[in-house]
């Protein structure tokens, strides 16, 4: 009786484990999940295909920090190019909207494994202080954008130019 009452405790000490788990999962990448929007196209290629069949969820992993007088956010959006990326400052959000499209050669062949979001997206990132929008830059490369956002005692609205490297 006492091994089965202590295999039970061991039962849910682990589901306990796995809940936490999940839980604190959950909270880190709560903001960071995006939705992508397949594009709709008037003729059916194979890159709308794979796109309209790629999952339409995919983590942009962010980093918000305070550098001096600036405010550094980094986003991770790997596979594009700075033309696709829109970068505006709304109240106290960082809005990012893009569109991820599908690069492909060739039509043939199959995936077994598709894990890549394409199409439309936006994520928004509260900033944790006003910032000065007439100041911020941001620019892309190596699959991160990076925008510097000095510090400012009130909030406006504008859009930033992203630079190619």
């Amino acid at each position: 009786m006492a091994n089965r009452h202590s295999a039970l405790q061991n039962v849910g000490w682990k589901w306990e484990s796995l809940a936490e788990g999940w839980r604190h999962l959950m909270e880190r990448v709560s903001e960071s999940l995006t939705r992508f929007h397949p594009v709709r196209h008037e003729v059916e290629t194979a890159g709308a295909l794979v796109e309209r069949h790629a999952p339409h969820w995919a983590l942009l992993a962010a980093e918000v920090r305070e550098n001096g007088d600036y405010l550094v956010v980094k986003l991770e959006l790997p596979g594009m190019e700075a033309e696709q990326i829109n970068v505006d400052i709304i109240d106290d959000f960082l809005v990012i909207r893009g569109e991820k499209r599908v690069e492909r050669d060739e039509a043939k062949g199959r995936y077994y494994r598709m894990e890549c979001a394409y199409g439309l997206f936006e994520r928004s990132i509260r900033l944790p202080m006003p910032v000065d929008p007439a100041r911020a830059r941001a620019r892309y490369r190596n699959g991160i954008l990076t925008v510097n956002l000095p510090k400012s005692a009130s909030t406006q609205t504008r859009r930033i130019q992203v630079d190619p490297e």
